[in-house]
């Protein structure tokens, strides 16, 4: 297993070449101070954005106390930087933190910043304090020239962005986003199309009724991207099952397949381990069939409860009297989006969102 992302993204190797930059920009700042203070006690025990969030109080310290003058040290440092850098994330973090009483300034720094790592986290607070004017600027860089002008303006206001703050008004009302959404759904370049299609995914959670409309009336008016952003924009919708997501994706809900011979192996695995599962399907009908194949990981919780989680397998087509056999395998090393438990556990295979044949495995506490 590697090296956690907390480790290289944030090593002694980057914050040492940040201070240096900052030196180069104002010379009196304390290169060896701001390293002490940076890898103090507290240190190990931060996770990721944590560790971005005591760089940037530790930079408000140490930084002119006038919010403008520290900005032009960060600006100015910015351009030392000659690709994409994680760490200069603290600059975005900065903004975020000590500006959003100047947006005058604010604004055409996170246009800046966004180049060298997504300002998509920094924009969160401008939209909660000022939706209407935020959202406004956020259709100007959906104009841009620039494709991370544009990605920004998709990927910052997700209302459910991971490690991003909440947007709570969004989330009950996504439409103001549609502009947006609108000026970017055939954009050239497929990082902004993704984000355009993860926000809608993440309106699915809220309001899938709203991305239903919206998508049936970009299908009808055959926009060239409809199929690549429809696939991963309804994926959520897809995992469950849902027979109109389904259905704009040229699935129909259900299915003349069976599942057949559905084994796991092993039957126990100590936590870490992987299992491997294969099984049949078996079509029943008389013509040929698109399928979207998925499995349900039935989980083990502290609580002694099991959830169920959905995970892409593949998509088929089966001809009428076809069997095909499918294996996967399914891996229960940590992961630092999900949680393992020792208990019983069972894979459900899921066809065109209806479940299909189920089977049980233990997974033990022993390593």
């Amino acid at each position: 297993m590697g090296e956690p992302f907390k480790e290289t993204l944030f090593s002694p190797k980057l914050v040492g070449e940040l201070a240096d930059h900052i030196k180069t920009v104002y010379t009196t700042f304390d290169q060896n101070l701001f390293i002490e203070r940076v890898f103090g006690p507290s240190w190990p025990q931060l996770e990721l954005m944590e560790r971005m969030r005591h760089i940037t109080l530790i930079l408000r310290d140490m930084l002119p106390p006038d919010y403008r003058q520290a900005l032009d040290i960060l600006t100015r440092t910015a351009g030392l930087y000659h690709e994409q850098a994680f760490l200069t994330l603290v600059f975005d973090d900065y903004v975020s933190m000590f500006g959003l009483d100047d947006w005058e300034a604010s604004l055409p720094a996170l246009a800046l910043f966004t180049g060298l790592c997504s300002a998509e986290f920094a924009v969160r607070p401008f939209i909660v304090k000022d939706q209407a004017r935020m959202l406004a600027q956020m259709l100007v860089w959906a104009n841009s020239d620039n494709p991370q002008h544009r990605r920004l303006a998709s990927e910052g206001s997700r209302t459910r962005l991971p490690w991003g703050i909440s947007l709570p008004a969004l989330k009950k009302d996504p439409r103001p986003l549609l502009p947006i959404l609108e000026k970017l759904k055939n954009d050239p370049e497929e990082m902004v199309r993704r984000s355009v299609a993860n926000n809608l995914n993440d309106i699915t959670k809220d309001n899938p009724q709203t991305v239903i409309d919206l998508l049936t009336r970009w299908k009808a008016e055959g926009i060239p991207s409809f199929s690549e952003i429809a696939n991963r924009a309804l994926r959520s919708m897809i995992k469950k099952g849902d027979p109109a997501a389904l259905n704009l994706v040229g699935i129909q809900h259900g299915s003349a397949v069976t599942v057949a011979n559905l084994k796991v192996e092993p039957e126990s695995i100590p936590m870490g381990g992987e299992v491997s599962f294969s099984f049949d399907l078996v079509s029943t009908g008389e013509e040929t069939q698109k399928l979207v194949v998925d499995y349900v990981l039935y989980m083990q919780r502290a609580n002694n409860k099991q959830t169920a989680k959905v995970f892409k397998c593949c998509k088929k087509e089966i001809s009428a009297g076809q069997t095909l056999t499918i294996s996967r395998r399914h891996s229960f090393a940590e992961v630092t989006t999900r949680r393992y438990y020792p208990g019983r556990h069972a894979i459900e295979i899921q066809i065109n969102g209806v479940a299909g044949g189920r089977v049980e495995f233990e997974v033990t506490a022993g390593g």
